[in-house]
């Protein structure tokens, strides 16, 4: 546990980020019935949907009530109101278009693309939490960090320049590894920004390129889009000399972070209200603490289009037990997607079993593939598995020892098509995420 003479090295905003269980919880009421109240008032969508169940805001007088009687919101619901009605921001939008200073977009993996609605000098997106966390990391005033541009959620460079850092733009996308390298040399930064796909880039670059020495600049990296393998994780600490910080979307209300402990996602509780639930076709109950649910979240500090109550499909385990690192807000650990299970002649296999199988392979240790499938439920295993060149030999001999490996996890044996990782990576459609299920 973290000391008192330790918080200046730790905390960003101590006050908050260690706030006592029960003033947090205290501190989310009086934002929730707020939210309520102001959203009623002045999104259409909201307006509809509560009405239609009976909702106003006069009925919600507690954190329980709003559990009780607002409704879950989904993001077909959103589509849909958007289709029926034309409304670019499909009804969520609660100030003149004229107030808002930007519209971004998430990273469209899983179908169209969301749009977000941002004030940015009302409240910046992601700043919040992205200060608290880059000051985890060990980030201070007047490091450099290397930023690449951004082309989704908006810029993170508001949250650097916040901190006091000094942003070095250059394009990391995939491709421009070698320049990246080369800047990393130049300017010698305190913290990279990177996506799983550059990672695996660098993994082939470190064949040919000291990548130790060209980190050494480095407090630290971070990694987004997908989450790293196990195997991969520890070969860029233990080869490249880097400390890689995760981080992943808070059911697009913001992100999670992780700290140094490196054990679960920290929700930054006074921006977002998580629930973890299990949702049928009875109704919902609370998954009991760290066992599997899919996370719901609400924005608490979005003016322009908040999501209230809104199911994002991830499937997590959330703990409101304080972390090691001493602060109290909760953490959640991502397991996937709910509509990445497939039912493979009546048996279920999920990604995280043909990860491991995947993994283990030095050839694949990266951990690319998919799965390929027309619906949840098929008659066999398809799988595309990207492999490094440089380590594979014998292509049809990894095939046969994938093969086995995937049937020991999962009780399935697989159909394989076999590729260069650099070939599978190239069929991404979103400019962020590597799609782990995707149609024929």
């Amino acid at each position: 546990m973290v000391g008192d003479r330790d918080t200046a090295d730790r905390y960003f905003e101590p006050q908050v980020e260690t706030m006592p269980r029960q003033e947090l919880r205290a501190r989310q009421e009086k934002q929730l019935l707020e939210l309520v109240e102001y959203a009623y008032a002045n999104s259409a969508f909201y307006r509809e949907l509560w009405d239609e169940h009976g909702v106003h805001p006069r009925d919600i007088q507690s954190l329980e009530d709003f559990r009780a009687r607002i409704p879950f919101i989904t993001k077909d619901m959103i589509r849909a109101y958007r289709s029926r009605t034309g409304d670019p921001f499909a009804g969520l939008l609660c100030v003149p278009v004229q107030e808002l200073t930007s519209v971004s977009s998430s990273s469209g993996t899983t179908g169209d693309p969301e749009f977000f609605a941002e004030i940015w000098q009302d409240a910046p997106p992601l700043v919040t939490a992205q200060v608290r966390d880059l000051w985890e990391l060990g980030l201070r005033p007047g490091d450099r960090v290397l930023s690449p541009p951004g082309t989704f959620r908006n810029f993170m460079d508001a949250g650097f320049q916040a901190l006091g850092a000094v942003v070095i733009e250059v394009d990391t996308w995939m491709g421009n590894m070698p320049e990246v390298v080369e800047a990393l040399r130049t300017y010698r930064p305190a913290y990279l920004q990177m996506m799983y796909p550059q990672m695996v880039e660098l993994e082939h670059l470190a064949e040919k390129t000291d990548l130790r020495e060209a980190f050494s600049s480095l407090k630290g990296a971070s990694c987004a889009g997908q989450p790293l393998s196990r195997k991969m994780r520890e070969r860029i600490r233990d080869d490249w000399g880097i400390d890689v910080y995760e981080y992943t979307s808070a059911a697009d209300t913001g992100t999670a972070w992780e700290c140094r402990e490196h054990d679960g996602f920290h929700l930054w509780e006074d921006t977002v209200f998580a629930e973890c639930v299990e949702v049928d076709e009875h109704g919902w109950r609370d998954v009991p603490e760290s066992d599997l649910g899919e996370l719901v979240a609400t924005d608490l500090d979005n003016r322009a289009a908040p999501l209230i109550r809104y199911r994002s499909e991830d499937l997590v385990r959330l703990s409101r037990d304080t972390c090691g690192c001493g602060r109290t807000h909760a953490r959640m650990w991502v397991a996937g997607r709910r509509g990445d299970e497939t039912v493979v002649q009546g048996r279920s296999v999920v990604l995280r079993d043909v990860w491991q199988a995947v993994e283990d392979q030095p050839e694949t240790v990266a951990g690319v593939f998919q799965i390929v499938r027309d619906r949840r439920e098929v008659d066999e295993l398809r799988l595309r598995v990207g492999y490094d060149p440089h380590l594979t030999g014998d292509v049809d001999a990894l095939a046969g020892r994938l093969s086995e490996a995937v049937r020991e996890r999962t009780g399935v044996k697989p159909v394989l098509d076999m590729r260069t990782e650099e070939d599978l990576l190239k069929t991404m459609t979103s400019v962020a995420k590597f799609p782990r299920v995707v149609k024929t």
